[in-house]
């Protein structure tokens, strides 16, 4: 398979078309192949335009949705991001065309050491994968910049929002029915505004799950 010529087509056919107007964005997303990503087994379907699971609770978000993510967190070259959860790297790979450093947490061990390796391969050297509970960030090399998250959640913790810096973007698919929405949170000061962008359907995040209620 000519996976550059797959990358070519899904930029043109899948980003471009779909209100991806930042050459930042489009740029980063042409340069990282993908289907290093996947399983060796899966690679072929790297390019196609929906969610593909990479590790347990863990995707590749559909590219679409992943572009016009990075785009509403608006990142600037000199801009320090956290990535949440790292999974197998890839929108940490990204941020890495597009960014100043990255912070990309993942607290499962095999795929964090697999993510490491493959962003060391790809000469990603400004993205630290990090040991830490996704759940609640990495308040060590806070304040943040920039904050994604890889996957939709069905609320943002205030601890996480907390680890923004003053003028931070906090980018996330916020899921609490059966369509998710794009959700852009912005601190000015002690105050954060927050603003909803476009439908996006992506699989939950098992840490970021609603909580059962409590039933007597």
């Amino acid at each position: 398979m000519d996976f550059e010529l797959a990358r070519r087509n899904m930029v043109a056919s899948q980003v471009r078309t779909n209100e991806v107007t930042d050459p930042l964005v489009i740029d980063a997303i042409g340069e990282v192949p993908r289907e290093k990503f996947l399983p060796a087994a899966r690679q072929s379907l790297a390019y196609v335009d929906e969610d593909l699971e990479v590790a347990t609770g863990r995707w590749l978000m559909e590219p679409m949705v992943a572009a016009r993510l990075l785009q509403l967190a608006d990142v600037q070259r000199t801009d320090h991001v956290l990535v949440l959860p790292c999974g197998t790297g890839y929108i940490a790979a990204v941020l890495a065309h597009m960014a100043g450093s990255i912070v990309a947490a993942e607290e499962d061990g095999p795929t964090k050491e697999s993510a490491a390796k493959l962003l060391a391969e790809l000469g990603a050297d400004t993205v630290a994968v990090v040991s830490a509970s996704v759940a609640e960030g990495c308040p060590g090399q806070a304040p943040y910049d920039v904050i994604v998250f890889d996957g939709a959640v069905s609320e943002i913790p205030e601890g996480i929002q907390q680890q923004l810096a003053d003028g931070g973007r906090l980018v996330a698919v916020v899921q609490t029915g059966p369509v998710g929405r794009a959700t852009l949170i912005q601190r000015t000061g002690d105050a954060f505004g927050r603003r909803t962008e476009f439908d996006a359907s992506v699989p939950l995040l098992p840490e970021f799950s609603a909580k059962p209620a409590f039933v007597f």
